[in-house]
């Protein structure tokens, strides 16, 4: 089992996509990588200085870390600076957050094709975990308990998996 902080606008959205694909054995919504002190979700909103992350747990013998990265790139917009669809702020920039030094070969891979593809530096932020709070509880899974609710990633993104099959 491995672990990545993906952090890419609303996290609504970024854990429901992220939950379809085979592999991701568990996602947590949650704050990472700001001051070192667990804020409420109105802190983050008031600037708190937190990205609000998805905490991706997945089984690398199913599905390999860059494979993973490429569907993150799919849904976000990787050259918009601390905005992701009609949400902005420090809040909702785009990072890569890891924990293993490991990992950041597969993510300079990644990292490097994108930017290649899109021809401009990205503005995600590829640096270490500093710190992870899980969000409150009314915020995990929110688009399964909300299906109504807004979401940047279009929703067709979140039946990409039934079409493997």
């Amino acid at each position: 089992m491995k672990t990545i902080f993906l952090a890419g606008g609303c996290f609504w959205g970024m854990q429901k996509f992220l939950d379809q694909f085979e592999g991701v054995v568990k996602t947590e919504v949650g704050y990472a990588n700001g001051p070192d002190a667990a804020p409420s979700y109105r802190e983050v909103c008031d600037n708190s200085g937190h990205a609000e992350t998805v905490r991706v747990d997945y089984d690398e013998a199913v599905l390999k870390l860059p494979e993973l990265l490429r569907f993150y790139f799919m849904v976000i917009d990787p050259t918009s600076k601390n905005r992701q669809g009609m949400d902005a702020g420090i809040q909702y920039r785009t990072g890569i957050y890891y924990t293993d030094e490991a990992q950041l070969p597969a993510i300079r891979e990644v990292y490097a094709e994108v930017e290649k593809t899109v021809g401009q530096p990205l503005a995600v932020e590829v640096t270490p975990l500093e710190n992870f709070f899980p969000a409150e509880l009314y915020h995990q899974k929110y688009l399964d308990k909300n299906p109504g609710g807004y979401c940047h990633i279009p929703s067709r993104f979140f039946h990409l998996a039934d079409k493997k099959e």
